[in-house]
């Protein structure tokens, strides 16, 4: 087999094998969600905060979301964005490159 076939097969294998992962990021619709109710600017800040938690939870349980896929809009987008922006600020922020210019690295 070629340099070219062999390389056009281990796409076609790594496409092969990333398929299911990228099935699993599809939305879906709660079907348990109370049709009045539409979280807003607050609850979406809140899950933004929890985001990376929320993220681990929901690789071990089918029941878990990290976005409220049932939401008021761009009010909504909006605090997701910032309540996730303002954690990972605090993980990998300006303190975090301070405390590397100290130590010389």
């Amino acid at each position: 087999m070629t340099a070219p076939a062999r390389r056009r097969l281990a796409a076609s294998g790594v496409l092969l094998a990333l398929m299911p992962a990228l099935a699993a990021c599809a939305a879906r619709a709660d079907a348990l969600a109370e049709p009045g109710l539409s979280p807003g600017f607050w609850l979406g800040l809140w899950h933004g905060f929890i985001c990376p938690i929320t993220f681990l939870v929901s690789l071990f349980n089918d029941h878990v979301g990290i976005y409220e896929v049932r939401n008021n809009g761009h009010l909504y987008d909006l605090g997701f964005v910032v309540g996730a922006v303002l954690v990972a600020s605090v993980f990998h922020g300006p303190a975090h490159a301070r405390r590397r210019r100290r130590r010389g690295e």
